[in-house]
């Protein structure tokens, strides 16, 4: 065995001191059930530039023309290149933790602008600095939820994501809370007040993974009369247009950050919104920066209630998170900044529009009907007359990513497919999506 860039003397060197013969010595104290027998199969080193030329004909394969109708939590909104200027600046890109305040103002006053349209955007008091993911922002208001109450049960809505609920999964199991999952009824959550063991938490997505539109005063409400927290997964694309969490009564607000000024990447790196009421402030999860006055009187910024981190007091901590997603939350701050408060709403309403109309030609296929019957804002759930993830292949072959197969998550549903449409797809595109996919279903 060859260490890259030791050379063989140098492991022998390593082995001489720690009194060892060979490299297999050095791993001898690991249990062989644990080890891989053999080699790696792995193939012969590359030059550089051959390398180069091995990755950019496996990259020539991807198909990155087609267009966007998947979503599920990722989507293809528009991105102004101001966003890429922007956040691409070495003060941006290069900064490190904020910790001294008297040379990071630059970054600290960027991360105060974003907390702020965060907090508006939600309608809630105070918003963090971010966090790594939606998933993770969901644990951490679990986390938020089972700190305040002392309770170890969460009532989780079956229209939250799919991946979230896996995520909240591992962690609860970890951490010994029980996970009371409330099914979807016609699209919607069915929310039952019998379900046993008062919980912590009553988390729902608005809307849902399906798309429809949830109730969100029936869930508040079942959350406050059982002296619960009420965690809202949002949709920032959407809060222009629908209600926010914080004018419904939720605790918590989180979120996938991604459209906001995040390209689709293959899937991140991405960033989670998180936003609370006040009184939830001193178990709010990573970073909050702060806006003061030095002791000159001028304005100046500083991550601020430091004594509730993670970091300082990990005993008495709700949650381990000390860090946050400071480049992709400046984009999603710079992106909130571009559209403003006119531009989000002509966003939301664009794409619900959009989805609308084309779930109206959608219907007209035959064998093509709605999931469900709730309302819906600009994703949608259908159901083919065929195998969704063939329908996607298919129209793959058409120029078109098509949806999210949602049998292996909602098998109960059928054939469904989850379609979603945004402000950039144009009419000219949603009418050749139906026609390509009239086509698919006439071939079987």
């Amino acid at each position: 065995m060859q260490w890259a860039p030791h050379t063989e003397a140098d492991s022998q060197r390593v082995l001489q001191e720690l009194g060892l013969k060979s490299i297999d010595d050095l791993f001898a104290h690991i249990p062989a059930d644990v080890r891989v027998p053999g080699s790696l199969d792995l193939p012969d080193p590359l030059a550089e530039i051959e390398l180069t030329q091995l990755v950019d004909a496996l990259a020539a394969k991807n198909r990155s023309s087609l267009i966007c109708f998947a979503g599920g939590g990722i989507y293809d909104h528009y991105l102004p290149p101001v966003v890429r200027s922007l956040t691409m600046r070495p003060e941006f890109v290069t900064s490190y933790t904020p910790y001294q305040p008297e040379v990071s103002q630059g970054v600290l006053q960027a991360l105060y602008e974003y907390q702020s349209m965060v907090s508006e955007l939600t309608g809630l008091a105070v918003a963090n600095a971010s966090l790594y993911d939606g998933a993770t922002a969901a644990v951490e208001a679990l986390n938020m939820a089972v700190a305040a109450t002392k309770r170890n049960v969460a009532w989780v809505s079956a229209g939250l994501h799919p991946h979230t609920r896996q995520v909240l999964a591992t962690f609860a199991a970890a951490r010994g809370i029980e996970i009371v999952e409330h099914p979807l009824v016609d699209g919607r959550t069915e929310w039952s007040a019998e379900a046993g063991t008062e919980p912590a938490a009553v988390m729902l997505a608005q809307p849902n993974y399906l798309g429809a539109i949830e109730d969100f005063d029936a869930a508040v409400s079942l959350a406050h009369d059982r002296g619960a927290l009420a965690a809202v997964s949002v949709d920032p694309m959407t809060l222009g247009v629908l209600r926010t969490p914080g004018s419904a009564g939720a605790d918590i607000a989180f979120a996938e950050g991604q459209p906001l000024g995040n390209p689709m990447s293959f899937g991140g790196p991405v960033v989670g919104l998180f936003a609370s009421t006040m009184d939830l402030v001193r178990r709010l999860p990573g970073r909050i920066v702060g806006r003061t006055n030095d002791a000159d009187g001028r304005v100046a910024y500083a991550m601020t209630l430091r004594t509730r981190e993670q970091d300082i007091r990990r005993e008495k901590a709700s949650s381990n998170i000390c860090t946050n997603q400071t480049l992709n939350a400046i984009a999603a701050a710079v992106q909130l900044a571009w559209l403003g408060p006119k531009g989000l709403s002509d966003v939301g309403e664009h794409s619900i529009q959009k989805a609308h109309y084309l779930a109206s030609r959608l219907v007209e296929l035959p064998g093509v009907h709605l999931l469900h019957e709730a309302p819906f804002a600009r994703e949608f759930a259908v159901r083919l007359p065929m195998d969704p993830s063939q329908a996607v292949l298919a129209m793959a072959d058409r120029g078109f990513l098509a949806g999210i197969p949602l049998t292996e998550h909602y098998p109960d549903l059928g054939n469904g497919l989850l379609v979603a449409a945004t402000e950039r797809r144009t009419k000219a595109e949603l009418d050749a999506y139906t026609d390509a996919l009239k086509a698919v279903i006439a071939d079987g």
